[in-house]
């Protein structure tokens, strides 16, 4: 698991001022009790540095506030895994299910990193790497048509030149909906998704069937230009009618910085501190309780 400190800019003078932790992972069951535990001993961690409260939110959760929704459908891709979230008026819905695609950030910049191998283009590091997918590299809209374009565009690495690119630019990212070019393992990005809303679809415990038709993106790699148009575009094809009718997928909001944004959305709430934090008097007295945990203070 991966947590992320975020701490509100007007915040960062001390320890004194309320935190922010983000969490990513799988939500397999050993993953959630891994979770449980590794949230309960920072929680105690930061109280013995006497944080007074601490506001522990899933980074979905957020990214989803940054798109100034309550309920929908969040597609992180992170470093190592991509996480597709069903949320439902600001809880995450483990009960339905957590898609986990077993590629993310690393892969794409290692499969670009290969194209340019083979192409004996040299670089220094990874760095360069996903500098170059940062500034030129896209989604094609349609694969096999964007094999057919002259698609070369250049652009500049400080300290190493110039660089000049023609079909790996979209290549790369064709391994989010073909993972077998790439020879990679996992499951496609769009059916993944269209998985979580089949099972927000015939789940029993809602009967809105629109809630989990907005898709916001989340991730660095998220930022990609033609992504949301793609999986778009991907999902009312594989989808039923009565499924895929209405469904929209929304760039991140804040590009790279879409959960902090979500979270000083909330943090600037009068019921902030009430609503979503936890105090180290609170924290004590529920861990004095034998088998008490903080599954609330969780959202």
């Amino acid at each position: 698991h991966q947590f992320v400190t975020m701490v509100d800019k007007q915040f960062q003078t001390s320890l004194s001022d309320r935190m922010f932790l983000t969490q990513l992972g799988a939500d397999t069951e050993a993953a959630r009790a891994s979770r449980k535990q590794y949230k309960e001993t920072l929680y105690s961690v930061l109280f013995d540095m006497n944080v007074p409260a601490v506001c522990a939110v899933d980074q979905a959760l957020l990214a989803l506030y940054a798109a100034r929704r309550t309920s929908g459908i969040v597609v992180n891709i992170g470093f190592n895994v991509t996480s597709v979230v069903p949320i439902f008026q600001g809880r995450v819905m483990r009960e339905i299910g957590i898609e986990t695609v077993g590629q993310g950030a690393l892969k794409l910049t290692g499969f670009l990193k290969e194209l340019l191998q083979r192409r004996n283009i040299s670089f220094e590091s990874l760095y360069t790497v996903r500098t170059i997918k940062e500034k030129i590299c896209y989604v094609a809209a349609d694969y096999e048509a964007e094999l057919c374009k002259n698609t070369q565009a250049s652009c500049e690495v400080d300290g190493e030149g110039w660089f000049t690119l023609s079909e790996e630019r979209f290549k790369m990212a064709e391994i989010l909906f073909q993972p077998q070019i790439g020879g990679v393992r996992a499951m496609a990005l769009h059916k993944a998704v269209s998985l979580c809303m089949d099972h927000c679809y015939n789940t029993e415990v809602l009967r809105d069937h629109s809630w989990f038709k907005t898709v916001v993106l989340a991730g660095g790699s998220s930022c990609l230009p033609g992504l949301p148009e793609r999986l778009e575009k991907e999902l009312h094809k594989l989808l039923p009618p009565y499924i895929s009718e209405g469904i929209r997928v929304l760039p991140p909001p804040f590009g790279t910085d879409t959960a902090w944004f979500g979270a000083k959305m909330i943090g600037t709430v009068s019921t902030f501190s009430d609503a979503w934090c936890i105090n180290k008097k609170q924290f004590r007295q529920k861990s004095r309780h034998s088998g008490s945990s903080l599954v609330n203070a969780w959202r």
